[in-house]
């Protein structure tokens, strides 16, 4: 009720705007616990994923906290998990503005942010001093002037960066935002990256830093129909311990009449449900039994709870929070029921 009352005033604003006007109020609210009140009562779910406890089974999604600035407030609201980032091993500031843009008729955004971020060891020391107790992972991507050739050695940096402060870390090559990224996706090129990525997490694991640091491959839902098998069981074979399916969608259909459907950038929201799902479908079938992260389109309790009936075993957000507001959280982990498994 209160954001309902809130929204309209939020989306007089310019998208970026309206995100760091939100993010200060919640903020505000969780240093004195306040913002748990969104959240209502969150009754345990737990689910073990990846060798990971969650108490429940909806997370945030990459891209909201960039930065690891908002990790207290989030928790309060009653998420299972939190991803931060995209992260890169070098301060970044995307792609010029306006770079993001509401389609409220269709409950949907186009972003073209582009990994803006303050690098890696910016965000370092919050992750290393947050006092939350769900599991926070960790979302990294290469720099924008890292010519793609040289992009596993960025994945690398960040990855040994982050490797002591996340709980799982997911390499992310599905953002359309920065050229040429997608093309990590080719059979070969995500064999060798996630092949090396895996590689240098065993190193790191042999050095006594930490016993356990899962990695999650985040991929597009773009990829053609016919190569997504082919796709996931590569990354599988190569060692990824789950698979995170999908990311933003280059595809207009069903708003292409509106007016900014002709912006570059990755459209989210209700347009983007039926083909996430269609993806995560095939996801889950080659993936077997690697466990897969459904993310996209999650715009209702029924959205969530579709996700898991296919085969998810968890489920992340992004967009709907930012149409249903904070206590969108709570409402899922409420009304979603969890399988046997």
């Amino acid at each position: 009720m209160i954001y309902s009352l809130a929204r309209p005033l939020l989306f007089c604003a310019d998208p970026e705007t309206a995100h760091h006007l939100a993010f200060t109020a919640l903020d505000a609210q969780a240093k004195f616990g306040l913002a748990r009140a969104w959240a209502g009562v969150v009754p345990k779910k737990p689910v073990t994923v990846m060798g990971i406890e969650f108490p429940n089974p909806i997370g945030l999604a990459a891209g909201l906290d960039k930065n690891a600035e908002h990790m207290d407030g989030l928790a309060q609201l009653g998420f299972g998990f939190i991803e931060v980032g995209t992260l890169t091993p070098k301060p970044q500031p995307g792609n010029p503005q306006p770079r993001m843009f509401r389609l409220v008729e269709h409950e949907a955004l186009i972003n073209r942010l582009g990994f803006n971020n303050k690098g890696v060891d910016d965000a370092l020391p919050r992750l290393r001093a947050r006092k939350i107790k769900i599991p926070v992972g960790v979302n990294i991507g290469k720099n924008a002037a890292t010519p793609i050739e040289n992009a596993t050695d960025d994945y690398l940096k960040a990855l040994a960066a982050v490797f002591d402060v996340a709980d799982y870390v997911t390499v992310n090559i599905s953002s359309p935002n920065t050229k040429n990224l997608r093309d990590l996706q080719a059979i070969s090129a995500v064999s060798k990256l996630v092949e090396n990525v895996v590689f240098e997490r065993d190193r790191l694991i042999s050095l006594g830093i930490k016993k356990h640091c899962p990695i999650a491959v985040k991929i597009a839902p773009d990829i053609a129909d016919d190569d997504i098998a082919d796709t996931v069981k590569a990354i599988c074979e190569r060692g990824a311990d789950a698979i995170i399916a999908s990311n933003t969608t280059l595809s207009r259909v069903g708003v292409e009449a509106h007016e900014h459907a002709q912006q570059a950038g990755g459209l989210s929201g209700r347009p983007l449900t039926a083909r996430a799902d269609r993806v995560l479908e095939r996801v889950v079938r080659a993936a077997k039994k690697t466990p897969v992260i459904g993310v996209g389109g999650v715009m209702s309790v029924a959205d969530a709870q579709r996700k898991l009936d296919i085969g998810a075993a968890l489920v992340q957000i992004y967009t709907g929070m930012l149409y249903r507001g904070p206590a969108f959280v709570g409402e899922l982990v409420r009304g979603v029921k969890l399988a046997a498994r």
